[in-house]
């Protein structure tokens, strides 16, 4: 029966990763719902920020054309790509896919001879970054369950002020959104400059603000909180999708380790019983002989 032990324990074995990816699917599925969540709340900040920006851009065209982040750069020669991640594995093909989606644009820009500064949030994007040898210039890990924009900013400074300084001509940033439960796709996205869509009001406003110190440093300031508001969403968007990718993955995992042992146990049951089989005849056997 050596080979009926060595079956029971690998049973055992399975049996404890599948509590294990069981357990791991229900964390997920209470933070997907949490994540979801805070993903909500952050859009209407972002939005309101957006109209009021895109009323003060309308209302005074001189301070539009005088904002560096407003700018429309004739040729694009130098760009940022900022690479949201997840920091964790576990989650299905969902860093993978960013990744994927993240080299493709690295080898379009460097064959049409765009240099590229790249940051990167999250452990996996730092990763890649550095096995494809990019020109990194930041990064952030261990951003936890809840997007803190202390941990965010910080890092994309260097980015941001490229761009202002108008070193660099564009800035992307790459993420996973989230679609629904089942489904979360790569998303490659222009935060600079500002595009008309963002810029873009439903209706006309007459009216105009009264500005302290002037329009132009008024637009400026809310162009950068409109950008953190932007960088928020996606990582919460992020952090939303790589739960619900988690959950998805140890969801399989579980059902899989289930069939696993469904069939170990067919065939410790087999096993033993062409033991019992096997015992019977030589008792048999042996009884026919005397």
């Amino acid at each position: 029966m050596a080979a009926g032990k060595e079956i029971r324990t690998k049973i055992k074995s399975v049996q404890n990763t599948q509590k294990i990816t069981r357990a791991m699917q229900m964390v997920s599925t209470s933070k997907m719902r949490k994540t979801q969540e805070r993903m909500r709340q952050a859009r209407p900040y972002a939005e309101k920020v957006r109209e009021v920006m895109a009323h003060l851009a309308q209302i005074n065209p001189s301070a539009r054309l005088t904002s560096p982040f407003l700018r429309d750069p004739k040729e694009i020669k130098r760009v940022g790509i900022i690479l949201i991640t997840a920091d964790k594995g576990l989650c299905g093909g969902l860093n993978t896919n960013a990744v994927k989606l993240f080299n493709e644009k690295l080898r379009e820009y460097t064959s049409h001879g765009v240099e590229v500064e790249v940051s990167t949030l999250g452990q996996k994007g730092l990763v890649a970054a550095k096995r494809l040898k990019t020109n990194l210039v930041s990064s952030a890990v261990g951003l936890g369950d809840i997007p803190k924009m202390e941990k965010l900013i910080g890092p994309l400074t260097g980015i941001f002020r490229g761009f202002y300084e108008q070193k660099l001509d564009a800035v992307y940033v790459i993420y996973s959104q989230f679609v629904n439960t089942m489904k979360q796709q790569p998303i490659f996205e222009q935060i600079l400059p500002l595009s008309d869509r963002d810029l873009k009001l439903d209706s006309k406003m007459p009216w105009d603000y009264l500005y302290e110190p002037s329009a132009e440093e008024v637009l400026d300031q809310l162009v950068r909180r409109y950008i953190e508001s932007v960088i928020y969403q996606c990582v919460a968007d992020n952090m939303a999708a790589e739960q619900a990718a988690r959950m998805i993955a140890m969801r399989s995992a579980t059902d899989n380790a289930g069939e696993a042992i469904h069939e170990l146990s067919l065939a410790y049951n087999k096993s033993r019983q062409a033991a019992i089989t096997k015992e019977l005849s030589e008792i048999c056997s042996g009884a026919a002989a005397v």
